[in-house]
């Protein structure tokens, strides 16, 4: 399978792509795969590396073709995942042949390539009626063993739009071939860097400047060049690098299946998202607890949650144990917030309570206004949970019954990306959704880490709490305290 992953926007890659990278048994990706793609495979998926290495050295293409061979004939589901569109400038045309000589079947998938990305991410359209009715793809290294360049100068002089790839040590030449041909020194051009990404940058330059233009902005590869008089348009057009976080790097320390959502929503702001789990969800050591009471639930009054995550985990338990919603139908649900009742709507579920504003004091106000003198309550969380609610709950005269439904644990270390961005400066912001994350933060950041230049994001006031007991003080905190109220507190700043 030889498959586009389209240029650095992940969310770019096609829906046939989606569908093979969660079947592939093995993947083979390049450098200029989105690497966030690669959290679409199978936890058991064999993930192989073949791009640039140390030193820039390349992984052969004899060496990757006759990887796909191996793999395939020990039946594997192969995808060859590459970066932009397989079969522009992508030697995806070179590795289908090698699979025909092989006989080994095969499909191709194609991807946005990065020419087109680059126009629509720097505001250029490629094709305008007024303008432009004809682009040509141009590469900017040719095959070094070519006797005869395969361009014609001459004729690609005339075409009204080119877009060049691989031409960043090239582009004197380039400029130079072009203007000896015909074409006007002052066409209007455009450089644009690691494109479709919060690290986009795009340098305006003239046909007959553009080579000394890059020289004093440093660009460097991967770049698309843009040159026609429609490169001039981006003055009005250019959206992507006006977006509220654009160029700004987040932290999302959330779980793994909690981190989606938000980095989702970062992203489309414009962000470069490094998720960076510091918390582990597991589940209880024994659920003998937990299964005790979901067996007497008719005895219960109310069922509180405190958590998306404790909703999930017990609408999983009943599942694993032959129960469905109807279990539920005998007691009342109480949820803290909007993402607790999300997960219990997924399932038909909708809660009897939800409180005015999304916090644990809230909740058990919310509760005892209800009336909970001599009801019999059932508490439903991780293992760390604060007493408080509890503890308010029984004041009020309810009798409380706790039951850990998961284990919130500690991973070995942050991610490595992440640790970089926070040893470079180049981390921007830090979102913690809750006091553990904080708590494991702290205790996984090496100690050379400098958190004084970085905004932190609380999600509400108890969150904010184990910040400055820490001596940190958060940058925003969410009202309501939601994901969406999050995600606009930080845009909000940072317009």
């Amino acid at each position: 399978m030889l498959l586009g992953a389209g240029p650095g926007d992940p969310d770019l890659l096609t829906v046939a792509g989606q569908k093979w990278l969660r079947r592939a048994d093995v993947v083979i990706y390049d450098r200029l795969a989105p690497p966030a793609l690669l959290r679409l495979c199978r936890d058991d998926a064999e993930l192989i590396y073949a791009g640039k290495v140390a030193r820039g050295y390349t992984v052969p293409q004899e060496q990757i073709a006759a990887l796909m061979v191996e793999k395939c004939r020990a039946g594997k589901c192969v995808v060859r995942l590459k970066g932009g569109d397989p079969l522009i400038f992508g030697r995806g045309g070179e590795e289908a042949e090698a699979m025909v000589q092989a006989g080994c079947a095969f499909r191709i998938v194609p991807g946005v390539t990065a020419g087109a990305a680059a126009g629509a991410y720097a505001g250029i359209p490629l094709t305008h009626r007024r303008d432009a009715s004809a682009v040509a793809f141009v590469t900017g290294q040719e095959d070094p063993e070519k006797e005869i360049s395969g361009l014609d100068w001459d004729a690609l002089a005339k075409i009204e739009t080119l877009v060049f790839y691989m031409a960043v040590g090239r582009l004197d030449a380039v400029a130079r071939q072009l203007m000896q041909a015909g074409r006007a020194g002052q066409t209007p051009a455009a450089i644009i860097q690691q494109a479709a990404t919060p690290m986009q940058r795009t340098i305006p330059a003239e046909l007959r400047s553009i080579a000394e233009e890059a020289k004093k902005a440093n660009v460097q590869p991967p770049a698309i060049i843009i040159i026609g008089d429609v490169a001039a348009m981006r003055k009005g057009l250019a959206w992507f690098e006006k977006l509220p976080m654009f160029g700004k790097t987040i932290l999302v320390t959330r779980a793994s299946r909690q981190a989606e959502g938000l980095s989702a929503r970062l992203g489309e702001l414009g962000a470069e998202v490094i998720v960076s789990p510091t918390v582990v969800i597991e589940p209880p050591e024994s659920f003998e607890s937990v299964d005790a009471a979901m067996s007497r639930l008719s005895e219960f009054d109310w069922l509180v949650l405190t958590s998306p995550n404790g909703a999930s985990a017990l609408t999983r338990r009943l599942a694993e144990s032959g129960m469905d919603a109807r279990a539920l139908g005998g007691v009342r649900l109480a949820a803290i917030g909007p993402a607790t009742a999300e997960v219990l709507r997924e399932k038909f579920i909708e809660p009897d309570l939800l409180p005015e504003t999304f916090t644990t004091d809230a909740l058990a106000e919310a509760l005892t206004a209800r009336g909970v003198q001599g009801k019999r309550l059932l508490l439903v969380r991780a293992d760390i949970a604060s007493e408080a609610l509890a503890e308010n709950l029984r004041v009020a005269g309810a009798e409380v019954e706790e039951t850990s439904i998961y284990r919130t644990g500690r991973p070995a270390a942050l991610a490595d990306e992440a640790i970089e961005a926070l040893r470079t400066g180049r981390a921007d912001w830090i979102t913690f959704t809750s006091s553990s994350t904080v708590e494991n933060f702290l205790a996984l950041a090496p100690s050379d880490v400098d958190l004084s230049g970085v905004k932190l994001a609380a999600i509400g006031p108890v969150t904010a709490g184990t910040l400055r007991s820490h001596g940190l003080d958060p940058a925003v905190v969410a009202w309501p305290h939601t994901i969406d109220a999050l995600v606009e507190a930080i845009a909000s700043l940072g317009r």
